[in-house]
Order: structure tokens, then sequence, then C-alpha cells
């Protein structure tokens, strides 16, 4: 039997919230190590962040469609001035965002740096 616990959708505080705009990563980089040491995986949801801890979690959220991601920061970046995160493939793919490369976001995290 299955447990199911309400929670009224509320989530908890995010310790860190920043707007900026995100852009996506990752062709040529597939296998290389990212900050974390692992591998890079274009297929996982994850992202590189120039401050937030290595292994937080981060909720992303296009501001221009609504669309949210949640992923685990295991790399640094962005380096390009105004961006404020950089999503793997499969992430922009869930936020819709792969053609055109760079989206306006809200960054909701667990941790802060």
């Amino acid at each position: 039997a299955a447990v199911v616990v309400a929670t009224g959708g509320a989530r908890p505080r995010p310790a860190h919230v920043e707007r900026g705009s995100a852009s996506w990563y990752g062709p040529g980089l597939e296998g290389r190590p990212t900050a974390s040491g692992r591998p890079f995986d274009p297929r996982a949801l994850t992202a590189a962040h120039p401050a937030l801890p290595l292994g937080t979690r981060a909720l992303v959220t296009d501001l221009e469609n609504g669309r949210s991601v949640e992923v685990e920061i295991d790399d640094r970046g962005p380096y390009v001035p105004g961006r404020v995160i950089d999503l793997s493939l499969a992430a922009a793919e869930r936020l819709g965002m792969v053609e055109a490369g760079v989206a306006p976001v809200l960054v909701e995290a667990e941790s802060a740096p």
C-alpha cells in the first residue's frame, strides 16, 4: 500500500533566488569531467553555476513560458556576462529553450553560495 502525504503544494523557501539569462551547453563536451568530477552527460538534468555549491538542487523556471525543471549543479559557469546558469541539453529541452539558446529564468536553489 502506498502512503500519500498531502503537503498542499508548499515547497520550502529557497535559500538562494536569482533572475537572469540561462543558456545551455554541451556540444562537444560529452564525457568530459565537470567541476564535480563526474563526466558531462547532456541527457542528465544538470547545470553549471558560478557559485552555488556542487550537488545543490535548483528549480529553474523559464519566465517567458512558465515551464520549470529541477537540476543538480555539477559544474561551473557560465562565463558570459549576464548569464546566471548554463543548463544541460536535457534541462534546456524541458524548458523549451533549445532553439532560442537563451531564456530569461528564475533560479531557486536549496543552498546559497
